[in-house]
């Protein structure tokens, strides 16, 4: 689900790179267009459905060609970061970081379940540990230097957002808050040009990281018995599991054409963030139940990290409005549903007798 957020804000930064070029609306056929129907609103973003299926191909051809090209991606996103806030400091107005908290703690609450978004894609890593030379100590390595440059980069990004810009003035509309943000102080055409493209680039890289763990994520389970064995079927041809892949991409496509960004970055969030938690709650219980398992990743102070992170995690969660909540738990209760369907019945480690995975 969390490609399709990252779809939205991908067209946003095209459109917005292409009025720099005095295109101020793409085609008709391919812009963000809504449509009545029984009485609802419904928009339709052609291009975030496009560029989805564009990057589930890609996915699909190999993780060998996905990694050359997320590689380049992500180059193009960080210096176009690092110049975005370096032209972006003499703007900078403390007065407009006044008042510090405007909307108080309940607002930090709930702007924290929505930017925690940004932060989504360091657990790929560990998805695609599998994959990894020196798993071990690799995977460590990746987790920890992506989060800590991740932060620093979307903190420093932030301060000069906000400090050129009153937040107020902001609209973001679509997700493209620092063409906003360049648009009103400096009015740079090279810098628009270069932080649309960046932000092209840094969301095409979210794409193909999130798709390609999830794919990863949906072959692990296949594998285990947890889903039927035909989502583990490998290509002969791309030696990847392609079906799978251009389904998933799919499904992906038509809910980013169709959802407007605040809701999908109100669902991706709330399930990530429970996602966390449960992974927090279950290596806690593995240290009780499962004390003598082979523990290659050395995690210190796991009491502390284990019960802080969830608890930090669901109280990140319940600054999210009721009808988010609501169909996560609609969404909770299906993946429910097809475990006790077919996935306990069917799983390796029921069928060693529970002891052995």
């Amino acid at each position: 689900m969390s490609v399709a957020p990252t779809a939205s804000t991908c067209s946003a930064y095209a459109q917005g790179l292409l009025a720099q070029f005095g295109v101020p609306h793409l085609p008709q056929w391919l812009a963000i267009a809504h449509v009545d129907v029984l009485h609802g609103r419904f928009q339709i973003d052609l291009f975030a459905f496009l560029i989805t299926l564009l990057v589930t191909a890609v996915v699909a051809i190999g993780i060998r060609e996905s990694s050359n090209v997320n590689a380049a991606f992500v180059i193009v996103q960080v210096v176009a970061m690092v110049v975005y806030i370096v032209a972006m400091i003499p703007f900078v107005h403390l007065g407009n970081l006044q008042p510090l908290a405007p909307h108080g703690w309940n607002g930090i609450v709930g702007s924290a379940a929505l930017v925690f978004f940004a932060y989504i894609g360091f657990d790929t890593v560990t998805v695609a540990s599998e994959e990894a030379t020196r798993p071990a100590r690799d995977v460590p390595i990746g987790i920890i230097v992506s989060l800590v440059i991740g932060a620093l980069l979307f903190c420093g990004i932030a301060f000069v957002t906000v400090g050129g810009l009153p937040y107020l003035k902001i609209t973001g509309d679509g997700g493209a808050a620092m063409i906003d943000a360049i648009n009103g102080t400096s009015r740079n055409p090279v810098l628009v040009t270069i932080v649309g493209v960046g932000g092209i680039a840094g969301n095409l890289t979210v794409m193909l990281t999130s798709l390609l763990g999830q794919i990863r994520i949906f072959y692990v389970m296949s594998r285990d018995r947890m889903l039927p064995p035909g989502v583990a079927r490998v290509s002969p041809r791309f030696r990847t599991p392609a079906l799978t892949t251009c389904v998933t991409g799919g499904i992906v496509a038509v809910i980013a054409a169709g959802f407007p960004l605040d809701v999908l970055l109100k669902f991706v969030n709330i399930g990530t963030l429970s996602a966390f938690a449960i992974v927090c709650a279950g290596v806690a219980v593995l240290r009780v139940v499962r004390p003598d398992a082979e523990r290659p990743f050395k995690a210190p102070l796991v009491w502390v990290f284990t019960i802080f992170g969830a608890v930090g995690c669901l109280y990140m969660m319940s600054g999210l409005d009721v009808v988010t909540w609501l169909r996560f738990a609609i969404w909770f209760l299906a993946g429910i549903a097809i475990y006790a369907a077919y996935g306990f019945w069917n799983s390796r480690l029921r069928a060693a007798g529970g002891d052995r995975a």
